[in-house]
């Protein structure tokens, strides 16, 4: 017999503060305002002393520093392996803040609503992945207080709903591995010295914010920008990577707050199965055990998820599920497990997701396979999703094929 996967939300094992009464309560009550108050004149918002200024219960109402964002909730000591197991089923909410026209809608979706994130946990979902566009929107190489301020409404919204929120840099017009050629003609396919400014400078700017939030805000690295075959070999390209990894680790470590022991998720290679359990393929290392999961995208095979028509020499797969193509993913999943266990950290399958022009059975089946493939070893399957499949209007309704998988999957009770 099978358990269904959303059954019940995650809580904080942390216990609320003791509570205080009489003459001492008021005492403590002034001095925490004292401080804060400190904080707030003396101390930059992103430093680890305003960031410990205060702490109090995720979801009470804190002091009125510069944002509260600021303020340190509890956090539950929560490993990569448990945490796997709790995140259930994710979705993107794609094509919004990670857009780079106009922020937010500029990619034609509407602005995030509360509501659009209760209808995204009714569903069954348990973790959000927010991709973000920040370097489009940043000013002279600062993130705009607006902008981080929104991120964070968004991201509360996510974390009060139940679910836990994976926050990370996008694409963002590709300047990590400077990818777009025409824009980067000089440093393509590297991580120039620009680009390992900026990453510094942004993740540092970013985890400052939000050192204070607890575990259900987990940081990822990048997206699948790490085309770094311009720095002259491939083993040179998988060490750029690996260097990337290790700033991103290094630097959101040290920003204080809840970020010396929160959940980090670094990049495979193209964030590709095959690339990233290659031998080539390098982890970095951190200051703290079982922290980390490995970040790869499935998409496989493209002639079916992403070909509608025949074009050049890609024949459109029309249809999925066959023997062969069953054994295709369980290859490629178990080549993931074996990588994950030989490490001792799990996989993160950021992206997954199918064409809605293909037929509905078809992407029932294959949603369903890369899913529940994903929760027998232990991993996190993160659909894809732009728009197509849940709808961005109220009542935010899910697509047939969606309602379909969402209804069946289940996570085997070993």
């Amino acid at each position: 017999m099978t358990q269904p996967i959303f059954d019940g939300r995650y809580r904080s094992a942390c216990a609320p503060p003791a509570r205080h009464s009489g003459i001492g309560a008021w005492s403590q009550l002034l001095e925490r305002r004292f401080l804060a108050l400190v904080a707030l004149i003396c101390i930059p918002p992103w430093s680890d002393a305003a960031v410990r200024a205060e702490t109090v219960p995720p979801g009470a109402a804190g002091p009125s520093l510069a944002s509260a964002a600021h303020v340190v909730e509890p956090m539950a000591e929560l490993d990569a392996w448990h945490a796997a197991q709790l995140m259930g089923v994710g979705v993107n909410i794609g094509n919004t803040l990670d857009n780079t026209s106009k922020w937010e809608i500029g990619w034609g979706n509407p602005r995030i609503t509360k509501e659009y994130i209760a209808s995204l946990a009714a569903l069954g979902f348990r973790t959000i992945r927010l991709p973000v566009a920040w370097d489009t929107y940043a000013r002279e190489g600062r993130i705009p207080p607006e902008k981080l301020a929104r991120v964070a409404e968004v991201v509360d919204w996510i974390t009060a709903a139940g679910m836990f929120c994976v926050l990370n840099i996008h694409w963002d017009g590709g300047w990590i591995d400077s990818s777009y050629k025409k824009r980067f003609p000089q440093t393509y396919a590297t991580f120039s010295a620009e680009a390992e400014r900026k990453y510094l400078s942004y993740w540092s700017q970013i985890a400052s914010f939000f050192a204070g939030k607890n575990e259900r805000l987990l940081f990822e690295a990048l997206n699948e920008e790490t085309n770094f075959e311009g720095t002259g070999s491939l083993r040179d390209a998988y060490a750029t990577l690996k260097k990337v990894n290790q700033l991103f680790i290094d630097t959101v470590r040290k920003t204080g707050g809840n970020n010396g022991k929160r959940l980090l998720i670094v990049t495979g290679y193209s964030t590709d199965i095959g690339k990233t359990t290659s031998s080539e393929y390098e982890l970095p290392t951190d200051t703290v055990p079982h922290r980390l999961f490995i970040s790869v995208h499935y998409y496989t095979p493209w002639k079916f998820v992403g070909v509608t028509e025949d074009v050049g020499g890609i024949k459109m797969q029309p249809t999925w599920g066959s023997a062969s193509d069953v054994a295709e993913l369980n290859r490629l999943f178990d080549a993931m497990q074996e990588f994950c266990v030989h490490h001792d950290l799990p996989a993160f399958i950021g992206e997954f997701g199918v064409n809605g022009k293909k037929e509905t059975a078809s992407r029932v089946r294959w949603m369903s396979a890369v899913a529940s493939a994903a929760f027998a070893r232990k991993m996190v399957p993160v659909l894809w999703e732009t728009g197509g499949d849940i709808s961005r209007q109220p009542p935010h309704s899910a697509s047939p094929a969606l309602r379909q998988v969402m209804q069946t999957l289940s996570r085997p009770t070993s």
